[in-house]
């Protein structure tokens, strides 16, 4: 089920064709740990321990910019072959005397052939390191930089039938995943026994990573919005929140549930768990094609604040999943984005910060189609509809 190379080729012609538009001659796309869905969606790779960029030209094959720990990994792995190390991009101090190191524009000088670069479009210009954004301008001084971040991730909301499939066999994973973490929902279980049961069946089901650390948040680390797992022992009668995204080449799902230890939830939880089930099923309602997220919001937020939660609605509740679990464009109450066909989307209701009950999530994930939302995840809405 992998992505073909075709796919990749295809991507980089987009991007070609966007260079086209605004009249530029190649696109640097920036890439971190925080940041790498921009480099994985041309290149399908992300390295270790470095940061780096792909170098996409108006013509020609593209190529990656990195270190020397990653060429070897990039050229067994990776959609995109053809590498450089460049100084910025390397581990600090470390010294590689055997590699080829060349500087910035050196790079631009030999990826390009020796074709003019007057214009050099930037994807993450406002992100990138100073180091970087320096050797850019130092060494390409005749050379305008411009950003066009914005376009190029917006190449990423719409996802092909092979991306809809890896986040689909995602999120199948993650529901097989959700069940062995509710069985370590015991007292006296560490929130470090929840994580590991969901990882390792992730794991054991081929998973390729996770879109965020697993999340495990117990009794008043539950009101911690994104806790990893610690030691601390689960005690009977209070909430655990939990969550878990397994990846499938390198496409996110992310599924979370709300229980009570011991399964014997009191009013005021029961309370809160039903009032979260209909915002979910609220929520459900509002994937129609072409509604905004002015218009899908505010019903979810309306619901939430009548039943008295306005100081704990930390979070919007429905946004894109992709590369990331939670990517642009995101539908809160002041976004006029449009929900279209070949989006993939996921419901995040959530609440924290509340005195006495913490805080508390549900999530899933929805394909959009033509014909309307489909689930990503159908075993774990029934799950949360059940808390009605």
């Amino acid at each position: 089920m992998d992505i073909l190379l075709s796919e990749f080729q295809a991507r980089v012609a987009r991007v070609q064709a966007l260079l086209h538009r605004h009249d530029l001659d190649a696109a640097l796309i920036y890439y971190d740990e925080l940041r790498s869905a921009n480099g994985f969606y041309l290149s399908n790779w992300v390295p270790q321990f470095e940061s780096g960029a792909v170098l996409a030209p108006l013509e020609g094959e593209p190529c990656i910019l990195g270190g020397p720990e990653s060429e070897p990994f990039a050229r067994a792995d990776a959609a995109i072959k053809k590498t450089y190390n460049v100084p910025v991009f390397m581990v600090p101090d470390e010294e590689y005397p055997y590699a080829r190191i060349l500087s910035v524009g050196q790079v631009m000088a030999e990826a390009l052939g020796g074709r003019p670069l007057r214009r050099l479009g930037i994807v993450g210009l406002g992100v990138m390191p100073y180091a970087l954004h320096a050797e850019l301008t130092q060494q390409l001084s005749d050379v305008e930089l411009a950003d066009i971040t914005e376009p190029y991730e917006q190449l990423r909301w719409f996802k092909s039938a092979a991306e809809v499939a890896s986040i689909r066999a995602a999120f199948a994973m993650a529901t097989q995943a959700l069940a062995p973490m509710s069985a370590q929902i015991v007292a006296g279980n560490s929130e470090q026994q929840v994580g590991a049961a969901g990882e390792a069946k992730a794991r054991a089901l081929g998973c390729s990573g996770f879109g965020y650390r697993t999340i495990v948040g117990s009794g008043p680390r539950a009101g911690s919005v994104v806790p990893t797992p610690t030691a601390r022992r689960l005690a009977d009668g209070e909430l655990v929140m939990f969550s878990i995204s397994p990846k499938v080449n390198g496409y996110a799902s992310s599924v979370g549930d709300t229980t009570v230890v011991g399964g014997a939830p009191n009013q005021a939880q029961k309370r809160l768990l039903s009032h979260m089930a209909h915002a979910f099923d609220i929520a459900r309602q509002q994937l129609v094609v072409g509604r905004t997220g002015v218009e899908m919001d505010a019903p979810i937020r309306a619901y939430l604040l009548e039943c008295g939660y306005a100081p704990y609605m930390l979070v919007p509740y429905i946004h894109t999943v992709g590369l990331f679990e939670a990517e642009g464009p995101f539908f809160g109450p002041r976004s006029h984005v449009t929900l279209q066909p070949h989006m993939t989307v996921c419901i995040d209701i959530s609440l924290f910060g509340m005195p006495d009950l913490h805080g508390a999530r549900f999530e899933s994930g929805f394909a959009i189609t033509e014909d309307g939302a489909l689930p990503l995840a159908p075993e774990i809405d029934e799950l949360i509809l059940s808390h009605r």
